[in-house]
């Protein structure tokens, strides 16, 4: 009696629409492709809860996102014949870079490393105040505190002065934004547009494919992109009241590479919008001697272009490569080319965060930390405050900075963006800088990690089951 209690007394046809329900999502599973781990953790995930596992995937499973590319694809003028466009270390992950992208590298750029959060935020503001045609500015997390506020406010002065501003925002990581704000913003001039909104009314949305780029175009001649938000923990308001804070990286460009930024934001601009931007002709070439090659990615790429940069990057690694992360969740083929490298001799360091804003990444991360110590990774944890800096430079002669983690979600699902230098002078600043955050962290060996409790492996390894659906 208090068994059959239990079980729900639905009609039949219930049952057998729920039954059709999770066997047409299985098949949609199926059809996707993307990952036999991450397949298989969905199907028993919707046989295991019936229709709310169907649910889930529908709403979370990384459905097929098409987009029309309408980036409009620019001859570049003949490049200076006193500079190499394709370094001999940087030249395999350039080529993959182009051929997925379509952007092809340009030289002549002066890339500057921001390497702390109130002179990143300072620059950018100054090159608002600075403007006078347009800023086109995208941001996965702006947010409603004194920095978010400030961020509107500026563009908001700047759209009332009879400059173009152009705001595109996530609508999930920036769904906290000023209501109002965005409204006087609006009112002064400006174009406000919310990356996918969450809207099953919609023909192309999702809550799980996310806009997680930073950028911002002054001109069409003043690019930054990188890894910081806008938000208290970046700017350093938060650090000065004794709050989390982040340490990131960002980048100021000029020169040709930042026709490709613009690119890139119109790009996405049409597609939350449906209306075309015009992108101005390539800005004449800077003082500097950087190759640059800018690499947005995203779910519509059939071979992600942040995850090929960096698999090329790290397989063809002659002497070393020290890369950055704050949610360190490698997918099979990173973690084999980190593993390659090392083993064949590679100097092969990872910097994470010490203690991880989001705890359950951090212990999925620490999972993986067993296999790479045995082949000769090094593994080091900062401590001050939380890393959110997503770095690799390699061999010393060229770099990535961008928005893209070394991560299943940046690899598969988010909309990413990245910019790889090929200099050695920069290569050499980001070595320094990478050196310095290891001064204050701890390295992670064989014989600390062994004496890892068991309930804590446990921790990390329930973790790492789920990050396939990550």
């Amino acid at each position: 009696m208090g068994h059959d209690a239990a079980v729900p007394d639905l009609p039949p046809s219930w049952w057998y629409a729920a039954l059709t329900l999770d066997v047409l999502v299985i098949g949609r599973a199926l059809l996707r492709r993307h990952g036999a781990q991450g397949t298989l953790a969905w199907i028993l995930a919707i046989i295991a809860f019936p229709i709310i596992g169907a649910l889930a995937f529908l709403m979370m499973g990384a459905p097929v996102m098409r987009r029309t590319p309408k980036r409009a694809r620019r001859a570049r003028a003949p490049l200076p014949p006193q500079v190499d466009p394709q370094p001999t270390s940087a030249g395999p992950v350039l080529a993959v870079a182009e051929r997925l992208t379509r952007l092809p590298p340009s030289v002549g750029n002066t890339v500057t490393l921001l390497a702390r959060s109130e002179d990143a935020f300072t620059r950018i503001e100054r090159s608002l105040e600075r403007a006078t045609r347009s800023i086109w500015a995208e941001y996965y997390i702006i947010r409603n505190d004194e920095t978010g506020r400030r961020f509107v406010d500026r563009l908001t002065e700047r759209a009332r002065d009879g400059v173009e501003v152009c705001l595109l925002y996530d609508a999930v990581g920036s769904w906290l934004l000023d209501r109002g704000r965005l409204k006087g913003l609006r009112e002064a001039g400006a174009k406000v547009a919310a990356f996918l909104p969450v809207n099953p009314l919609r023909r192309n949305w999702s809550a799980n494919l996310r806009n997680h780029r930073k950028l911002v175009v002054v001109d069409g001649e003043i690019g930054f992109t990188g890894g910081m938000n806008v938000g208290d923990e970046y700017s350093g308001r938060a650090l000065r009241r004794g709050g989390q804070h982040f340490r990131d990286s960002h980048l100021e460009l000029r020169g040709p590479a930042v026709s490709d930024l613009a690119a890139t934001f119109a790009e996405d601009w049409a597609f939350a919008t449906d209306q075309t931007l015009e992108v101005r002709e390539v800005p004449p070439l800077a003082e500097g001697t950087c190759t640059v090659a800018i690499i947005p990615s995203g779910p519509h790429q059939p071979s992600n272009a942040s995850a090929m940069a960096y698999f090329t990057g790290i397989a063809t690694a002659r002497h070393r490569v020290w890369l950055s992360s704050p949610y360190f969740v490698p997918d099979g083929a990173t973690l084999r080319a980190l593993s390659s490298a090392a083993i064949r001799g590679c100097d092969v360091r990872i910097l994470v965060p010490k203690d991880n804003d989001i705890r359950f990444v951090g212990a999925a991360a620490r999972s993986y930390y067993g296999e790479l110590l045995r082949v000769g990774v090094r593994i080091f944890e900062y401590r001050p405050s939380m890393l959110h800096a997503k770095t690799m430079v390699v061999d010393g002669a060229w770099s990535i900075v961008g928005s893209a983690n070394i991560d299943i979600r940046s690899f598969r699902l988010n909309f990413e963006l990245g910019a790889l230098v090929a200099d050695r002078a920069f290569a050499d600043i980001l070595e320094r800088r990478f050196e310095e955050e290891l001064v204050d962290s701890d390295e992670i060996d064989l014989e600390a990690w062994s004496s890892y409790s068991v309930p804590r492996r446990l921790v990390h390894g329930v973790a790492r089951l789920f990050t396939p659906m990550m």
